[in-house]
């Protein structure tokens, strides 16, 4: 793996993180515990899913590196039990090229994964994106006025209803199960309909991703959305794939 190197243009938003690095092969684990405090963070190594859970429990980390394969628990039923406890960032690290194994921690929460063998420099970004975008959003936050206005209704967006208030999908007004990461990808097509997007553009807009790494996690929840907006999926009227190029919200 590529030396960390240190971001000149870095915001300063790492100051003071706590991050879990959870990975059983302790060469890699030091490596990355190493690399991670030379940036700038707090790194708390663990060397299996029982311990990951336990000082997890502990530490209360900000985010959590958490392979794939692990003795005791696997990463995938570490997942599942973090998320169920927590909304905090996950990052899922596989040696696998199985599409399914990615889909699989998307499905159970992860906010992204990173293949391996992965360079420190792409790591750090992606990490440092998730942070700048929960930074973001906490400083977005603004008062209720005293009088309150109206919430704008919903838009029609297929099969569903898109409650941007709210923050919520819709269908015949009952509430649709959706991801967060997907609502957000949604609702910024959504903003700006007819307009076509690459991969790498809608992982800086709606991930804060400030390096154009895999762009597979864009497709699947497209996939998602798909799903969920189209009357044939399969066939798309209004979530389109623009062939060499990217995506686009088409709306009549």
């Amino acid at each position: 793996m590529n030396q960390a190197l240190t971001d000149p243009l870095d915001d300063g938003t790492h100051m003071g993180r706590t991050i879990l690095v959870v990975d059983d092969e302790a060469t890699l684990r030091e490596t990355l515990v190493e690399a991670l405090e030379l940036e700038g963070y707090r790194a708390i190594p663990a060397g299996d899913g029982r311990e990951a859970l336990a000082k997890f429990r502990s530490e209360h980390p900000d985010l959590v590196l958490l392979d794939l394969m692990l003795p005791e628990l696997s990463g995938v039923e570490v997942c599942r039990i973090l998320r169920a406890e927590s909304s905090v960032p996950i990052v899922m690290l596989t040696a696998r090229d199985s599409e399914v194994d990615k889909v699989v921690g998307l499905e159970l929460g992860a906010d992204d994964y990173v293949t391996k063998p992965f360079s420190l420099r792409e790591l750090t970004a992606r990490i440092r994106g998730i942070f700048r975008r929960a930074e973001r959003v906490a400083t977005s936050t603004v008062p209720v006025p005293a009088v309150a206005t109206a919430a704008p209704p919903p838009v029609s967006v297929g099969r569903v209803q898109v409650d941007l208030a709210g923050h919520r999908l819709l269908r015949g007004g009952k509430p649709v199960p959706v991801k967060p990461k997907a609502f957000e990808l949604l609702a910024f097509l959504l903003r700006n309909p007819g307009q076509v997007f690459t991969r790498d553009q809608l992982l800086e807009h709606v991930w804060g991703y400030d390096y154009a790494g895999e762009t597979r996690t864009v497709d699947v929840h497209v996939h998602w959305l798909r799903m969920e907006v189209e009357e044939d999926p399969a066939a798309p009227a209004l979530l389109q794939t623009v062939r060499g190029v990217g995506y686009v919200l088409r709306r009549d």
